[in-house]
């Protein structure tokens, strides 16, 4: 067949290849660049079938529809323009380049020196290099958008009503002994009825999903024989990540494998939260390979040097950091975000290191661009949007600096958390803070109660178990001499180093991690736990597993903790039955005019707390009472509670007499293997065993 471009019968807004039903248009963004062409592939990639020269160029977009192009034709672009690294531009058309809008992608990178843009024997990135670099490269690929939903719409949670569960596509599936072995590690694994089965017994409401956009594994990962296991290295952010494809069903494309997942999530009555990474490429620094943006035009898409444009202008860690104040580069990651939320029906996203996302000239402002578009966008500002507030940037860590509606992780909680059930002195102030959602970081500009994203561990660091099993990160694997990783985990090994067989040690580490999930689930703000934390998932002591894909980042489902599983699960059902848990104000802590108390922090003797008391450094106990916010609409009733969290030695608790309260019943304690067995209280005060949290009803 002869390709050849041809007069479009309609006006084309869209960026990227859209197929029309007779044929595609393709377009793509580029200031700088002085042609660009277009070049299609055979069906197994490894032949050239046309290149055409884009034919209209209109406001730096080139375009140009060809006729006959249909779903599933391979293609790239070639970008001719100057290369001048010492004025940031780096354009070789000896290089195949991704369309940054490609909505499928085929084939595997293969690293080669040939998708370098200079000599990379040479080592210096002001040589160019001449060999093509197509042999190695993926491909884009032209995608037909027809899928039926069978009237699928997002859930849309009430934030105060929403349990995060963050989560690995072949982490979450691979050692599972009941999801099918040909299902493991894919977007099908993900969904089936093991996995589904266990997470409506937990009662999460939402998962959130590590990258899941087309990622590269980097060339010194697997020089050592590692791979990019957790995706922060994202190259296409409008294609799913193939690697979690399971096998082509008939002549559908894999991609609906996605979109089946989404699906089948929001049956289960889980949203489907997006880990998402708009603040760095896969393309490295200045001496990194040119595979897609750097290609297209490396001075409008990424940050460069003020001082000697050459050089990249990292703020990420990475090499390069996204220029997303540049109006094309922020229209690309907001036409991302839509096209997820609308052809892929995802309900939120997660950004990673979101501080990069609001840097202007002047370094980071909560009202710079990418935060205004978010929130005047129609789609956008409408699901759920979580920030990760920090980069390396200078002013970079931003915890309560974000706008609405973006929540934010809140490492504030999980560090006093860690610090307080380990024993850590002065921390009884901090804990307050945050049982009542971090109103010190997050109570300003009219922001709600739910504003900070509460967790005890995340991906990045020691599992739950692992923070009472290690005092030492044990990073060896990794190959970086085991310097990599958080050196200040906050943990405690409680007396063995890893596992041991220990009774008494085990049964401490045990008591301990009850506690520290029952202060996340009784904590105002939203609580996310990490995969595996709910059956005692070890890493043996690795905390930065990014590079480990195999059994140390794989949750070990066969040695499950059903015991932990079904605290977990009682645990997230008591905070869903008692809404005073989850509020969507903050709560004041001054008498109302009646008399009535929304919350009061107590002193074992029954008094309140005061200022002396408070500044105590060997204080281990903190006890409140907690009712409804006055701002809290739609409460019938009042249901108050007293919750006790004892991190000292065994104590008797007078139990306080507020909002007409006089008789209390101890409905959960920690300490206890049947931790929710319900029991009167006798006489005005409990006692409070050590290491534990204790929680009293009304009678």
């Amino acid at each position: 067949m002869t390709f050849a471009f041809a007069k479009p019968d309609r006006q084309y807004h869209e960026l990227g290849a859209e197929f029309t039903g007779d044929g595609t248009h393709f377009a793509v963004f580029s200031e700088n660049a002085e042609a660009i062409e277009l070049c299609l592939y055979s069906d197994d990639g490894d032949e050239e079938l046309a290149r055409l020269e884009m034919p209209s160029r209109e406001g730096a977009i080139f375009s140009g529809y060809v006729p006959g192009v249909r779903p599933g034709q391979l293609y790239g672009y070639r970008a001719h323009g100057p290369y001048a690294p010492e004025q940031g531009h780096r354009f070789n058309p000896n290089k195949l380049l991704l369309d940054p809008y490609a909505r499928e992608i085929a084939g595997s990178l293969k690293w080669d020196d040939a998708l370098w843009g200079y000599d990379l024997a040479s080592g210096d990135d002001m040589t160019f290099d001449t060999r093509d670099s197509a042999p190695f490269m993926v491909k884009g690929v032209v995608q037909d958008p027809e899928f039926d939903w069978e009237g699928d719409n997002s859930i849309r949670h009430p934030w105060n009503e929403t349990v995060v569960y963050e989560a690995h596509v072949r982490g979450l599936t691979m050692s599972h002994p009941d999801v099918p072995e040909e299902l493991r590690g894919t977007y099908a694994g993900m969904v089936s009825e093991p996995i589904l089965d266990h997470l409506r017994k937990l009662g999460v409401s939402a998962i959130e999903l590590l990258p899941c956009q087309y990622f590269l594994d980097d060339r010194m990962l697997l020089d050592k024989g590692l791979s990019n296991y957790w995706g922060y290295q994202t190259l296409g952010y409008f294609a799913p990540e193939p690697r979690y494809l399971g096998p082509k069903r008939g002549k559908a494309p894999a991609i609906r494998q996605f979109k089946d997942m989404v699906k089948r999530f929001h049956r289960a009555g889980i949203e489907v939260i997006m880990d998402v990474v708009y603040n760095h490429t896969a393309e490295g620094s200045e001496r990194g390979p040119t595979l897609c943006f750097r290609g297209l035009d490396n001075a409008s898409y990424y940050q460069l040097s003020p001082e000697n444009p050459r050089y990249s202008f990292d703020q990420t860690g990475t090499g390069n950091t996204l220029s997303v104040a540049h109006p094309m580069v922020i229209r690309m990651v907001l036409d991302s975000l839509r096209y997820w939320v609308q052809a892929m029906h995802v309900d939120g996203f997660r950004f990673d290191l979101a501080s990069t996302l609001g840097r202007e000239a002047m370094g980071f402002d909560r009202e710079g661009g990418f935060f205004d578009a978010i929130r005047q966008d129609p789609i956008l500002s409408g699901v759920k949007l979580i920030a990760e507030p920090w980069d390396v940037g200078s002013g970079g860590y931003q915890v309560g600096g974000f706008p609405y509606p973006f929540r934010e992780w809140n490492d504030k909680f999980r560090d006093t958390a860690r610090g307080f059930w380990r024993g850590d002195p002065a921390l009884v102030g901090d804990l307050a803070n945050h049982l009542i959602g971090s109103p010190e970081q997050f109570n300003h500009s009219d922001r709600g109660a739910t504003s900070s994203v509460n967790f005890l561990a995340a991906h990045d660091g020691f599992t739950l178990l692992d923070t009472v099993s290690f005092n030492d990160r044990h990073n060896e694997a990794n190959g970086e001499g085991g310097a990599d990783g958080h050196d200040n985990n906050l943990s405690d090994d409680m007396g063995a180093e890893g596992a041991t067989g220990d009774e008494a040690i085990n049964a401490a580490r045990a008591r301990r991690r009850r506690a520290m999930l029952a202060t996340l689930l009784l904590s105002q703000g939203v609580p996310m736990i990490l995969a595996g934390d709910e059956i005692g998932n070890s890493q043996q002591g690795n905390n930065n597993v990014y590079c480990q894909d195999n059994e140390t980042a794989w949750i070990d489902w066969p040695c499950r903790d059903d015991a932990l599983l079904e605290f977990c699960a009682r645990m997230i059902g008591f905070r869903r039955d008692h809404p005073v848990l989850s509020q969507d104000n903050f709560l004041n802590g001054e008498p109302a005019e009646d008399g009535r108390v929304e919350i009061a922090w107590h002193q074992p003797d029954g008094r309140q707390m005061d200022a002396e008391l408070w500044g105590q450094a060997e204080l281990r106990i903190l006890g409140f009472f907690l009712s409804y916010s006055a701002q809290e609409a739609f409460v019938e009733g009042e249901r108050p509670l007293f919750i006790v969290l004892n991190a000292g030695d065994p104590v008797d608790f007078v139990l306080p007499a507020h909002n007409g309260v006089l008789k209390w019943h101890r409905v959960l304690d920690t300490s206890r293997d049947l931790a929710f067995e319900p029991e009167p209280v006798e006489g005005e005060a409990a006692t409070i065993p050590p290491a534990s949290v204790c929680v009293f009803a009304p009678e």
